[in-house]
């Protein structure tokens, strides 16, 4: 029996080769190397842009959440401001002053608690209050107490 040159085998080893490259491409629906990678290309493409339309609508929620954020910021000072101008107009009114009264701002929305000392000083801490810009509402809370009459 007679040997195979050299030449021969590397000759039976690339038809081997090319064989089992084309079953391998006959494997994928008869799709060639190139529309493989064709199609690999497409997809990879397509996922891209699904990526970047999910960083996009990301930016547009941060960019929501920081806006939604200042303008918390922006209504709790403007509330802060509110309750400091209604308590110094409070404190300038010569039968209120001496009153405890809480005032509390929210959204513009005043509320005042404590106590008034008869329904015409009640009415004039509404006043007062509504005259205070920024304000949009105010809930008078206040209870009429008379000054208790003092005893000697």
């Amino acid at each position: 029996m007679k040997t195979p040159t050299p030449r021969l085998s590397r000759s039976i080893l690339a038809v081997l080769a090319g064989t089992l490259i084309l079953a391998a491409c006959d494997r994928n629906d008869g799709r060639t190397a190139g529309q493989q990678v064709d199609q690999s290309v497409a997809s990879a493409e397509r996922r891209t842009g699904e990526i970047a339309a999910d960083v996009r609508e990301a930016g547009r929620d941060a960019r929501q959440s920081a806006g939604e954020a200042a303008d918390s910021l922006a209504n709790k000072s403007r509330d802060m401001a509110i309750t400091a101008e209604v308590n110094t107009r409070l404190a300038r009114d010569s039968q209120l002053s001496a009153l405890q009264i809480n005032v509390d701002t929210a959204s513009g929305r005043v509320v005042l608690r404590g106590s008034a000392p008869d329904t015409d000083a009640r009415a004039r801490a509404t006043e007062l209050a509504r005259g205070v810009d920024g304000v949009v509402a105010v809930d008078n809370e206040l209870n009429v107490q008379p000054p208790q009459a003092r005893t000697n």
